[in-house]
């Protein structure tokens, strides 16, 4: 006999989108089920975000102990050459991902959510079967929240299989491969690529576009585009990946040169798709964006008390958009008035240099826009030298109006400098000024007198440059 919910809430994925609009639904005291097939925490937790960030850590520190090794040692620190045990290191990873997953898992219960492992597929825009451990269940629910994230694109001519990886199957090798093409310079492929690089595998990276991380502008990218030539990673520019040839990846050039690359493993990281495929989309009667899902300021598609957040619904696609978003609908449904309406959503890419951008790039303006532009290096900075990061040409930039001077966007390239993330939203978020910025006193020595300063340089008021 088919078991039928009628929930206040449903919610579909469990992701940090889904679970934050679960969590938040039950702390508001509504009946809520969360349905999802896969692991709680969703892509980010579980083959993304967290299980990324924690291998380029662990990179860093074997890229650190090799050049402790060298006869000239480091910082006169002299070590004996590192051994990489690639799945001891994989299990490590691993288990931080098992102890977030169950964290979240605690969360829900804590929020009184039920939480239904299976594959939800709906057959109007309020009823939902999941079928899960054998059973069939059935759910009307008042309100649908729809968090399922999205997917990998794939190139048709070079499907995923054998040596042709996406980034979660990269995230599950227990051998290095010692040779690795990367298809794609956007974040997910720099980050990996970087990573395998101090791991010591070979990496050459492919990418249409004539530059890397196309989407920010030459000075944010140079620093990294260094650091990858000055550990030999090979960049071939304006190439196109045609597919797999011989021992490794054909490409061809702007004026029409083939070339094979040698591969043990060929990592595609073209993009990602939001996943409207296998749940049901056809039959919700939801109006489309392009690939997206449509919705108002609230989030609300074009179908009564159905809610969409995070990568169905747009760019950007991350992670802490989709919990904003979550959280707000949940506060929706509970009669609270809200809208999801953000002055600037922090983005970092962490690569080597790192970066940090919020707001409004430079490059993003007219060319007759009147603003003041701050750029204080972090050569200048003590505490940047004192722990080996000064000499990259990492950079703080702020960028404001020149009437009032509000902050517009705030950028930083450097190592160690993703925590700025936090203080850069907040100042544009409270639409801080920059005689703001500049009469904060700011800690010393930290990285954050760095901020300090270009606000002071944009005023022309710069004490250390």
């Amino acid at each position: 006999m088919t078991e039928i919910l009628k929930p206040k809430v449903l919610v579909v994925g469990g992701g940090p989108g889904g679970y934050v609009a679960a969590i938040r639904c039950g702390q508001l005291g509504l009946e809520t089920v969360l349905v999802d097939a896969d692991r709680l925490g969703g892509t980010c937790l579980i083959r993304g975000c967290i299980p990324s960030k924690a291998l380029i850590h662990a990179a860093g520190l074997h890229a650190e102990m090799v050049e402790a090794a060298r006869p000239e040692g480091h910082f006169g620190i002299h070590a004996q050459p590192p051994q990489l045990r690639l799945s001891q290191t994989i299990a490590w990873k691993d288990g931080i991902v098992d102890r977030l997953s169950g964290g979240v898992g605690g969360l829900l219960r804590k929020a009184k959510v039920r939480v239904i492992a299976g594959h939800a597929r709906f057959s109007d825009a309020k009823k939902c079967h999941v079928d899960a451990d054998g059973e069939s269940l059935t759910i009307r629910p008042e309100h649908v929240i729809l968090a399922t994230g999205s997917v990998p694109v794939e190139l048709p001519f070079m499907p995923l299989g054998g040596k042709v990886i996406g980034s979660a199957e990269a995230l599950a090798l227990e051998e290095l491969p010692q040779r690795l093409v990367v298809v794609g310079a956007g974040y997910i492929g720099l980050e990996l690529g970087t990573a395998f690089a101090n791991f010591g595998a070979k990496v050459t990276i492919v990418e249409t576009a004539d530059r890397i991380l196309p989407l920010y502008d030459r000075k944010l990218t140079d620093p990294v585009r260094r650091w990858l030539e000055q550990h030999g990673v090979a960049l071939h520019l304006g190439a196109k990946a045609l597919g797999e040839e011989g021992d490794g990846l054909a490409i061809e050039d702007t004026d029409g040169n083939r070339t094979v690359l040698p591969a043990d493993r060929i990592l595609v990281t073209v993009g990602r798709q939001p996943a409207t495929q296998g749940w049901g989309l056809e039959a919700m009667n939801l109006a489309m964006a392009g690939r997206f899902i449509r919705v108002d300021e609230r989030c609300a598609t074009s179908t009564t008390d159905v809610w969409a957040i995070g990568d169905l619904v747009g760019e950007p696609m991350l992670a802490h958009k989709a919990s904003a978003q979550g959280q707000m609908v949940a506060e929706i449904i509970a009669g609270r008035r809200r809208r999801f309406d953000p002055a600037g959503i922090p983005a970092i890419c962490f690569t080597e240099p790192e970066i940090v951008s919020v707001g409004v790039l430079p490059d993003d303006l007219p060319p007759d826009a009147a603003v003041m532009i701050g750029q204080f290096p972090l050569a200048a900075n003590g505490r940047a030298l004192s722990m080996d990061a000064g000499g990259d040409g990492g950079f703080v930039r702020i960028v404001a109006e020149e009437q009032g001077h509000r902050i517009l966007g705030i950028q930083a390239v450097g190592r160690h400098i993703s925590e700025f993330a936090g203080q850069f939203a907040t100042l544009i978020e409270m639409g801080a000024v920059l005689e703001d910025v500049a009469g904060i006193i700011h800690a010393h020595p930290t990285l954050g007198e760095a901020v300090h300063e270009s606000a002071l340089h944009a005023l022309g008021q710069a004490l250390h440059i």
